[in-house]
């Protein structure tokens, strides 16, 4: 079985007759994931999103679990970078587990074994942010904070200081309410 179309469906006779589509075109979740990583605004750890492309899927525990097809994302994502012209920064983060299914092109495998292009292979996603920034993810301690300096610390720290001004915010709205003679 397989979905069919009729041409008459097209406005056009041809795709030279097409205009060039504005914004970003893409899945919305990868979407959402490149505009996150364009948009920290943490110093000094801003994610090159563009330069790495990543694929898998993540269990609840922050496993990578390995993905079918791997090859030919790898093989697809290389093309891409050649056609833009490969600078040695461009390369996957792939499921460690999806290792021994790889059978690369000769010229990809050159690429990766030359340096021009890398392979990444990861287990979970500290492993991802610690090959994306260089710096390490940071383990859990005793007392739920996490190493010091850590990429996790520095979150863990900015989610805190956002829940205090959000906690601010409201209290400024409770004393606005009970000024104006309404509220608790």
């Amino acid at each position: 079985m397989r979905l069919q179309c009729t041409p008459t469906v097209f406005k056009c006779d041809s795709t030279e007759e097409l205009r060039p589509k504005d914004g970003i075109i893409g899945q919305d979740r990868a979407l959402s994931a490149l505009k996150f990583g364009l948009n920290i605004a943490k110093a000094g750890f801003n994610i090159y999103v563009s330069g790495l492309a990543g694929t898998g899927s993540v269990n609840q525990k922050g496993e990578v679990q390995a993905i079918g097809g791997i090859n030919e994302k790898i093989e697809g994502f290389f093309e891409v970078c050649r056609a833009k012209g490969l600078n040695g920064e461009q390369g996957a983060l792939i499921p460690a587990s999806n290792v021994r299914n790889l059978m690369l092109k000769e010229e990809v495998a050159a690429a990766v074994k030359g340096g021009r292009f890398h392979v990444y292979p990861v287990s979970t996603i500290d492993q991802g942010i610690e090959v994306l920034t260089g710096v390490k993810a940071g383990k859990r301690r005793k007392d739920g904070s996490f190493t010091p300096g850590s990429i996790n610390d520095l979150v863990q720290k900015r989610l805190a200081s956002l829940a205090e001004k959000l906690r601010d915010f409201t209290r400024g709205e409770e004393k606005e309410g009970k000024a104006n003679g309404g509220g608790k």
